[in-house]
């Protein structure tokens, strides 16, 4: 005989903080989103940027890329062709395993880099930042890090 569990529905408390985090979420890319968009970019192309400018080298392995980035490799690979048209990346081939590749931040790249990262840090600012407290942005910290840590830890789980 099979036993159901009751589901635990949201109290109102709970569905009011869910339903906020998930329309701040939204907005928040959406507006980011827009202010990226006079540079001809998405949050992807940004968030590959910055991954690649930060790394050694300036690249990464593809696959490490997609984990980094949370895409599919296949995703992910469409992405890269999009910016390797754009010349913001190329691909490599990875010395060490022939079916390995890379993937490379041009030197437009990192000029491009270069250029948006001050729009796009004074756009986080200007809608995320600046509108907490520095106690209101630790406490915000502090309440999202073990939720981070659990879904990182949930990566590739079914």
């Amino acid at each position: 005989m099979k036993t159901e569990t009751a589901t635990r529905w949201l109290t109102d408390a709970e569905q009011c903080a869910w339903r906020t985090h998930l329309e701040v979420n939204r907005l928040l890319t959406y507006q980011l989103e827009r202010d990226l968009q006079p540079f001809g970019l998405t949050m992807n192309d940004y968030e590959i940027l910055v991954n690649l400018s930060e790394s050694e080298g300036v690249r990464l392995r593809m696959s490490d890329l997609a984990a980094a980035t949370l895409q599919s490799k296949s995703r992910l690979s469409h992405q890269i062709t999009r910016m390797e048209n754009a010349d913001l990346v190329r691909r490599e081939n990875c010395e060490s395993d022939r079916r390995g590749l890379y993937a490379v931040l041009t030197e437009h790249g990192l000029e491009t880099m270069k250029k948006v990262a001050p729009h796009h840090v004074a756009s986080v600012r200007r809608h995320f930042m600046d509108l907490l407290s520095p106690e209101a942005l630790e406490e915000l910290h502090k309440s999202l890090q073990p939720i981070a840590e659990h879904l990182r830890g949930q990566r590739g789980k079914p």
